[in-house]
């Protein structure tokens, strides 16, 4: 299984038809073939000292491998997302992480 976490932080001056046009493009990422599950939230309200809670949303992504990701990085629908929603971001970090085998 390969896992691909990408937590985004968005312009503090958008409007609420911004967020809600980035929130529409970030919906569409679930439906790319290779994902065998996806997962799209926002910051949970849990209070400990290591815990990050200040981007605005989270897409979390489970894959077969990471050919299958690799696949994900260049469909049309990802990358009409970047284009269209890159606008709305001032930060983007990504954490990517393979299951360990037994």
């Amino acid at each position: 299984m390969f896992i691909h976490a990408v937590y985004f932080w968005l312009k503090q001056d958008l409007t609420l038809e911004q967020q809600a046009d980035f929130l529409r493009g970030l919906r569409t990422l679930p439906a790319v073939e290779t994902i065998y599950r996806g997962h799209i939230g926002i910051p949970a309200k849990t209070e400990r000292d290591v815990i990050d809670s200040s981007y605005d949303y989270a897409l979390v992504c489970e894959f077969a491998d990471q050919t299958a990701q690799d696949a994900y990085q260049v469909h049309p629908i990802h990358l009409q997302f970047v284009q269209d929603c890159a606008q709305y971001w001032t930060r983007v970090q990504v954490f990517d992480s393979e299951e360990l085998g037994a």
